[in-house]
């Protein structure tokens, strides 16, 4: 990012680099098993941790590139989610010990077995991320809005779901490495 950019996008750029270091960590040379290997019944893989990841961002960002397009350039410095996008980060999507657990739709839920591939198509999601932050900042993030791709009656600003999926990948990257660390992990 170049000087000049919004705050928002800089510092949202940096985290996605950031959850990119953290995936590469966690998962960068794991094969087939131990990218499946599950801590216990019902529980989540490192590899699935990572495909949902990439359901739930592939929906978020083709929903906001739909939101921007076409509207006029009025950039804002930082993102300042409302009421309900607050509480709804604080209590969904950062990792914290008072976030909520929730059902996974199943648009988003991860199948049983992930192909070793699944990093690099995090990765692959996360450059694609940055590009449409890219697109973004020059908006006004906190005013556009959209249907959410899986609550449709909720309706979130452009700004909210970039933050989402910031914050969506650290809880679940999180997870993964809670995964990866568990007793029994395959070496």
């Amino acid at each position: 990012m170049e000087t000049g950019a919004p705050a928002w996008s800089v510092r949202l750029a940096f985290e996605l680099s950031g959850n990119d270091q953290s995936a590469q960590s966690v998962a960068g040379g794991l094969n087939e098993e131990q990218m499946n290997w599950q801590p216990a019944a019902g529980k989540w893989s490192v590899g699935q941790c990572l495909e949902h990841l990439c359901l739930t961002n592939d929906a978020y960002m083709k929903a906001i590139a739909e939101a921007i397009e076409g509207k006029p350039d009025s950039p804002v410095e930082q993102i300042t989610p409302g009421w309900f996008s607050k509480w709804f980060i604080r209590s969904f999507i950062e990792p914290s010990p008072q976030s909520k657990k929730a059902t996974t739709w199943s648009k988003i839920r991860p199948g049983a077995r992930v192909d070793a591939g699944v990093l690099d198509r995090f990765l692959a999601g996360n450059r694609a991320c940055r590009e449409l932050v890219l697109r973004a900042r020059e908006k006004n993030v906190n005013q556009i809005r959209f249907r959410n791709p899986f609550v449709p009656v909720i309706r979130f600003t452009v700004g909210t779901a970039l933050e989402i999926i910031a914050g969506h990948e650290r809880r679940h990257l999180l997870q993964a490495e809670r995964v990866r660390d568990a007793a029994g992990f395959p070496g």
